[in-house]
């Protein structure tokens, strides 16, 4: 069952309510993923962590998977009216099981 904020992140991610960071574009070009790729993810993802104690807004890590099933995490933070994509990235398997659960 998906959460609540998932829901809201999911539905300003699919108004276009959200914004990416110069330093996180940068990022995404380095590891070759696109912005369509990172809204995919999260269309079909899940959130499987929960930073609410970061500052400036509370956080959530996102995996998911894009329309070519390549696996990304998503690092987001939100607000009331925007969701500011933090990072995204290829998860390594040898860090992560199944890339929910850290190792």
């Amino acid at each position: 069952m998906k959460s609540k904020m998932f829901e809201r992140i999911r539905k300003l991610i699919s108004k276009g309510y959200y914004n990416v960071k110069l330093h996180t574009r940068k990022r995404m070009l380095e590891r070759n993923i696109k912005i369509k790729e990172v809204k995919e993810a999260i269309e079909n993802g899940t959130i499987i962590e929960e930073y609410e104690d970061d500052k400036p807004l509370p956080s959530y890590l996102i995996y998911g998977k894009t329309s070519e099933l390549r696996p990304l995490h998503v690092v987001v933070g939100v607000d009331e009216e925007v969701v500011a994509i933090i990072t995204v990235y290829e998860p390594d398997p040898n860090k992560w099981i199944g890339f929910i659960k850290r190792r």
